[in-house]
């Protein structure tokens, strides 16, 4: 399962990765995150948490290079991942050398309270 949210108050768009992820659904939720990104003003950050990803296939790389690109294009400036086990790190600071137009900042919590107190939330 993929959710992406965003909280306009706080320039935040949050994308989770949750259980068995697949690459149609990510197909599918790219139009989604065009829709949010719209409310959100560059300078946004991005929250992409892994904390309760059980799976992903390896045909996800492309969608999530694309989900990238959309959001360099948006102009984001901070992507702050949430990576609690390193096993299920998904190669995201690879893609991100080549799908990331401008490339931004990028921080990488063991949980979500360290994301919180690093975004202000």
């Amino acid at each position: 399962m993929f959710l992406a949210t965003i909280n306009k108050p706080k320039n935040l768009l949050h994308l989770s990765y949750i259980g068995e992820v697949r690459v149609e659904e990510l197909a599918q939720s790219r139009e989604d995150i065009v829709m949010l990104s719209a409310d959100l003003t560059p300078g946004f950050r991005l929250l992409t948490d892994l904390g309760r990803l059980g799976s992903m296939s390896a045909d996800c790389a492309s969608e999530i290079g694309k989900i990238m690109q959309l959001c360099g294009q948006k102009g984001v400036k901070l992507v702050v991942r949430v990576i609690p086990d390193p096993t299920k790190d998904i190669g995201l600071n690879v893609l991100s050398l080549f799908h990331y137009p401008r490339r931004p900042r990028m921080v990488s919590c063991g949980n979500m309270v360290e994301a919180a107190k690093l975004l202000s939330l």
